[in-house]
């Protein structure tokens, strides 16, 4: 399979995705290669990759908890205190083996520890190979408001070995695949067309290179976010921060984040039938889409407030403004939307129904 440029860095996949990796650590010779990893990965995926490193290299395996609930800075500081415990200098890399989680705090840790040492994305996860493989974001969560710390930092390179998926159990999967649906949504009515005869993982991972060309092709537009770059939040606006809301309660289940930006999508798609036009049957067809493959949350008087007051820390928020991402028609959004506070309730209304 092909390379995709992306900014200064390359996403590689299949056999083309280790013969890039051990070209480059053959030709830099760090001084140590850290490979970040969860108790996950550890078991299921690290023997597959040290099997296709070649060559004679120190390396030094970092554990991690797996989990949402674990990315923050607390757990920043135990890595940064284990690299420097094992020598880390400037002239080490560290390749960050595991879901967007681990990707986005291990592309931070990297891009802080010494003032930035180099580092590698490998993606496990079918959402963080469509979604967290490009772009360049990294960070953790406050608290429990998502990616509220961070840089944007380059990667030296992303590999993807869809391989990996076949560890992930079908919540995980299903999870990854609201991403590659929401890219159909906003760029390309045929391929959302194409993505809902998708049944099997065996299907998905046919569309992986087509939905991170959807997101690369979009972030070369826009690296820093300043406008286009927004509508790949489209569902986020209200999806994290119903993600954000059922991570910090105790009362209720833990979503996974496409679960919870499938809701968005919902409630989102409604915003947009109300202010930009956005066809009845249309949104139908987003809705049925994503019900036939997600399983109904409940939602409580208290739990739809509370979900409010959270989108006011939404990234992209400015001068005191929540700002959407809506759909005048599948393949065309648009952003920087105000919603008036009303429709917030009907749109919850919609989604119950």
């Amino acid at each position: 399979m092909e390379s995709i440029i992306s900014d200064s860095y390359a996403v590689h996949f299949n056999e083309n995705a280790f013969n890039s990796l051990n070209a480059h650590l053959a030709k830099k010779a760090y001084s140590i290669v850290f490979i970040l990893v969860d108790e996950n990965t550890h078991e299921l995926c690290l023997p597959q990759f040290m099997a296709e490193i070649n060559g004679d290299y120190q390396f030094e395996i970092i554990e991690i908890e797996s989990g949402e609930v674990n990315k923050n800075i607390e757990t920043c500081v135990g890595v940064w205190e284990a690299l420097s415990e094992l020598g880390a200098d400037r002239k080490s890399i560290l390749i960050n083996l595991g879901g967007g989680v681990l990707t986005d705090l291990g592309g931070f840790v990297a891009s802080t520890f010494k003032r930035g040492i180099d580092f590698i994305n490998v993606p496990t996860t079918l959402l963080s190979m469509v979604d967290a493989s490009v772009g360049g974001k990294t960070g953790v969560d406050l608290g429990s408001l998502k990616n509220q710390i961070g840089v944007i930092n380059q990667p030296i390179m992303v590999l993807v070995e869809p391989d990996f998926l076949d560890s992930l159990d079908n919540r995980q999967v299903r999870s990854g695949f609201a991403e590659m649906l929401k890219h159909g949504l906003i760029q390309d009515k045929l391929y959302w067309e194409a993505l809902k005869q998708a049944e099997s993982l065996e299907d998905m991972k046919k569309y992986i290179l087509s939905s991170i060309k959807i997101k690369n092709n979009v972030v070369l537009q826009d690296p820093t976010e300043q406008n286009i770059r927004k509508i790949l939040n489209y569902g986020h606006t209200l999806g994290h921060a119903i993600e954000s809301y059922f991570l910090e309660n105790d009362s209720k289940e833990t979503l996974l984040h496409g679960e919870a930006i499938a809701i968005g999508m919902i409630l989102e798609g409604y915003l947009s039938n109300k202010l930009t036009n956005l066809p009845f049957a249309t949104l139908e067809d987003i809705k049925t889409t994503f019900l036939s493959r997600y399983e109904k949350v409940e939602f409580l008087e208290d739990d739809f407030e509370n979900i409010l007051k959270l989108m006011k820390y939404d990234k992209k928020n400015s001068h005191g403004k929540v700002n959407f991402v809506l759909l005048k028609e599948i393949g065309n959004p648009v952003f920087d939307i105000e919603i008036p506070v009303e429709l917030f309730a009907e749109a919850f209304a919609y989604y119950k129904v």
